[in-house]
């Protein structure tokens, strides 16, 4: 396979009636699919010309799928926009990517609003009565396949541009450690404008598995859509699994024998909630990922390694070196703090019309091998630490380092410390400056379900750690606030701790 369209012909033409995607009680075959992709081309190809971006604002769906791949036949670009933006963030990301068609339903009409559609046409791509486009334009592994934008919760969003070998690449890795077969149910929950919600499509079509839709967040009905579909895997970021693991979870009382894996990304998993999974579930393997948009996945923790290591982001993925670099630009030896450096297929070509950004984040390799041409590699910004083994730890933004007590340290770790008590789900913590030499530190915290409290948490910080990371006050939450993605929103969320607040908090 060469192109993303590829992922979606190939099984079209080997085997046309296995199922693509099911929604809700509706199975839709690979070759049905890719019907209404070619028919979705040919009015994409009339409007744009190749390498033109084409912005899809629709809800996962069939007709998501269809106008996704058929952008890819047409030679365009396609843009997922997250269906839940409001009109300022949507008019943004239609903007800066210079979008030629905007795909949506009049349902979305009013997000558009903000812009002007003169020289832009908006069409549903339900309604279309095309000839199907006879022969997909050729593009290469090299072209650009899109823009994936880092978030939608700003006006902001830098839209990181992507080639179908960086989008092959990936989907390619992650059906290879995941183990994935034709016979695999990938539940489809994340948003596909995510990298990572996009790659559960792209690397279930690379085997020829099925894509199973779900919209509700609410846990009991994802429970029921596990059940009815018999779904194989579950790709989530911590929030969700705070939905999935309250106390009369279906997830930890019932046997799914179906769901052979779940993997996390978007943050940290606390101990006490993979604890919950196993107990609930013995035989799930729990794949624990960090990655940035940018290279798409960085690392990943083999299931046998879990229970072990609840609080490592494992080792580099396959076909990918992680290098650690401190900032004086040296390599970091084990258990020496620096930035993690990516090199690998899924490194992004950069940030779309934003050159010195790009610069700032895609560098040169800083160690190449002698005689090698030259290679550019992403520069995270995230702080790491590998333990003898090779095993890495997240330790935090660089942007996040303060001093406490005289030591450097980033928020980042006093929440793993946190989480490493085993009494909570979340934690953000937040660095409030003072007159003084140091911070005030202010934990918020999601206590475990019916297992702990305030007082044995604070009892726990004073106890467990260091002087210079224990939180001056504690913060008690139901719930965290969520990105669009549905990670925790730690910015949101620390702006909040800035703020003066009187309730449900202690003094360790």
């Amino acid at each position: 396979m060469y192109t993303v369209a590829d992922l979606l012909t190939t099984t079209a033409a080997r085997m046309p009636d296995r199922v693509a995607v099911i929604d809700g009680s509706t199975a839709t075959t690979y070759g049905d699919l890719h019907e209404r992709a070619r028919r979705c081309a040919t009015l994409i190809a009339r409007q744009t010309q190749p390498g033109d971006r084409v912005a899809i604002l629709l809800p996962r769906s069939v007709d998501a799928l269809a106008a996704y791949f058929g952008a890819h036949l047409a030679a365009a670009a396609p843009v997922f926009i997250h269906d839940q933006l409001g009109r300022r963030q949507v008019a943004h990301i239609v903007e800066h990517a210079g979008a030629h068609l905007i795909l949506t339903t009049s349902r979305y009409h009013p997000r558009l609003r903000d812009l002007d559609l003169t020289d832009r046409p908006v069409v549903d791509p339900a309604t279309l009565q095309e000839t199907p486009l006879p022969t997909a334009r050729p593009r290469i592994g090299g072209d650009i396949a899109g823009l994936i934008y880092t978030s939608g919760s700003t006006g902001t969003a830098k839209g990181v541009t992507v080639t179908h070998d960086n989008l092959l690449a990936g989907a390619t890795i992650v059906s290879d450690y995941l183990h994935l077969v034709p016979t695999d149910r990938t539940l489809a929950l994340l948003p596909w404008s995510f990298d990572y919600g996009l790659n559960q499509v792209l690397a279930s079509f690379a085997v020829g598995a099925t894509v199973v839709i779900q919209r509700s967040w609410f846990g009991p009905d994802i429970c029921r859509t596990l059940d009815a579909a018999q779904v194989t895997g579950l790709a989530g970021v911590p929030s969700l699994w705070a939905a999935l693991t309250w106390p009369r979870s279906p997830l930890l009382h019932r046997p799914q024998p179906a769901l052979r894996y779940i993997t996390n990304s978007g943050g940290p998993l606390a101990p006490a909630t993979i604890e919950q999974l196993h107990e609930g579930q013995p035989h799930l393997d729990i794949v624990l990922m960090y990655g940035l948009t940018e290279a798409f996945r960085s690392t990943y923790l083999d299931p046998a390694h879990v229970s072990a290591r609840p609080t490592s982001i494992g080792k580099a993925i396959p076909n990918t070196e992680i290098i650690i670099v401190g900032d004086d630009g040296r390599p970091c030896p084990p258990g020496v703090t620096g930035q993690l450096v990516h090199r690998g297929p899924t490194v992004a070509l950069g940030y779309w019309q934003d050159p010195d950004t790009t610069a700032q984040v895609f560098r040169p390799h800083p160690f190449p091998a002698a005689g090698h041409p030259a290679e550019t590699v992403v520069y995270s910004g995230d702080y790491v630490r590998a333990d003898t083994d090779g095993y890495l730890y997240y330790i935090g933004r660089r942007d996040e380092l303060f001093k406490s007590r005289g030591i450097r340290v980033t928020t980042t770790e006093i929440e793993t410390e946190i989480r490493a008590s085993g009494l909570v789900r979340d934690a953000v913590v937040a660095a409030v400056d003072t007159d003084g030499p140091d911070p005030l530190l202010i934990a918020a915290v999601t206590l475990a379900n019916g297992t702990s409290n305030l007082t044995d948490l604070s009892a726990y910080c004073r106890r467990e750690l260091a002087p210079h990371l224990q939180p001056h006050e504690i913060v008690v939450l139901e719930t965290m606030p969520t990105t669009s993605t549905g990670k925790t929103d730690r910015a949101a969320m620390r702006d909040q701790l800035s703020q003066p607040h009187t309730s449900g908090k202690a003094q360790p």
